[in-house]
């Protein structure tokens, strides 16, 4: 089956986890899905997620493909095959994360774990119909996943509802919270644009939020997500530059990683500006309101055969990308389905609020019920009522 890589068997009992190929499990290759990488050795140790998932008694049954090195945002792949998107099968099940979504769309597993440098939880969540959270920048190690080095790239859990990623969150981190309670007070909802079917559905999903709305805007949105391309693309490139010319890379991740190489000092400076004029921006709009929502895509997926054709959508990512480049906690939740296609809401937090995240998110989608959270250090068992 496309969605996975690899059949595992590790952990006894416990909840089912399946681990993105560019995460280390010891005894396995990590390949991320690349034909280029078919040769590596299996890992000899563990990423730290993945000892931090078993540790909490979690079972991983296996490694989840992946859009090939985690460089684009379809999830298709000509190499270890394209995943089905189980809720929709005739949209592309989104990347970079594509396999972690799949998986849990398709009941194959309660969580997956992915990484987030883009937008490569949230996506693939929001096409395939679940939860996905990129949390605070560096609040999951990175130890043992690749890209050795990046400075947007974040480790995360995708699942099928909100209290299983809860549960794995205060599982795998106890400083995740281990006490939250409360309501929110003020929300702010971003001025964004969107197909108008999205903004509807984020609208009736809203209409009977509790919390006093304001509009807000975000102008530094666009630029962010240029800077945040800017920042992705010199960073793969100083990861992966072995790998071109040796005819091995799909055409799509070729064609982008040689189109990287020519990323100038002076872009990456001036990425760097925007990276902390838009972290200023949003700190000070989470200082007047207690969280922000928009949608998390400004448009419906591709079609799969759109997608097998040749067409890239990397604006796809236009509202999730430039919250790695400004570090905020980011959770993805679905919404009912119109008209037979994917609808989702982004909840973005203050830095180091993941769980005020969840919170918030538990909030918007069991209106009016009061929510009372705690996590218990060491331990995978959390409560929500």
């Amino acid at each position: 089956m496309a969605i996975l890589t690899s059949i595992l068997n590790m952990g006894q009992g416990g909840k089912r986890v399946v681990v993105k190929d560019t995460i280390d499990i010891a005894g396995a290759p990590t390949q991320a899905a690349s034909a280029a990488l078919a040769e590596a050795a299996p890992a000899s140790a563990h990423a730290e997620i993945v000892s931090r998932t078993l540790q909490a008694g979690y079972h991983i049954v296996g490694k989840a493909n992946l859009h090939e090195l985690a460089f684009g945002m379809t999830g298709v792949n000509g190499w270890t095959g394209t995943p089905e998107n189980p809720n929709y099968p005739e949209l592309i099940p989104g990347g970079s994360s594509s396999g972690s979504a799949a998986a849990v769309a398709a009941g194959l597993a309660d969580i997956g774990i992915g990484t987030d440098t883009g937008g490569s939880i949230r996506v693939p969540a929001a096409c395939c119909g679940v939860y996905g959270l990129k949390p605070t920048f560096g609040r999951l190690s990175r130890n043992g996943v690749m890209p050795a080095a990046s400075s947007l790239d974040c480790v995360g859990p995708l699942a099928g509802n909100l209290q299983d990623l809860i549960d794995f969150m205060g599982a795998v981190d106890p400083a995740f919270s281990q006490a939250v309670a409360g309501s929110m007070s003020t929300l702010g909802v971003a001025r964004v644009s969107a197909e108008s079917i999205i903004l509807e559905g984020l609208e009736d999903q809203l209409s009977r939020a509790t919390a006093r709305r304001m509009e807000v805007s975000l102008p530094l949105m666009d630029e962010a997500f240029q800077a945040a391309m800017t920042v992705i693309n010199r960073e793969t490139y100083l990861a992966c530059e072995a790998l071109l010319g040796i005819g091995k890379l799909g055409h799509d991740i070729e064609k982008r990683l040689s189109a990287a190489a020519s990323t100038s000092d002076g872009e990456l400076a001036e990425a760097e500006q925007v990276r902390h004029a838009f972290t200023s921006e949003v700190d000070t709009l989470l200082a007047r309101h207690d969280y922000l929502v928009l949608p998390t895509l400004p448009h419906f997926p591709m079609t799969v055969r759109e997608a097998l054709a040749g067409r890239q959508d990397l604006n796809i990512s236009l509202f999730a990308r430039p919250f790695n480049l400004s570090g905020h906690p980011a959770l993805s939740i679905p919404l009912p389905s119109r008209q037979g296609l994917p609808v989702s809401m982004q909840v973005i937090g203050r830095r180091g609020d993941d769980a005020g995240v969840c919170r918030a998110g538990w909030q918007l989608i069991h209106q009016g019920t009061p929510v009372e959270t705690t996590f218990q250090q060491g331990d995978n068992h959390a409560a929500v009522r």
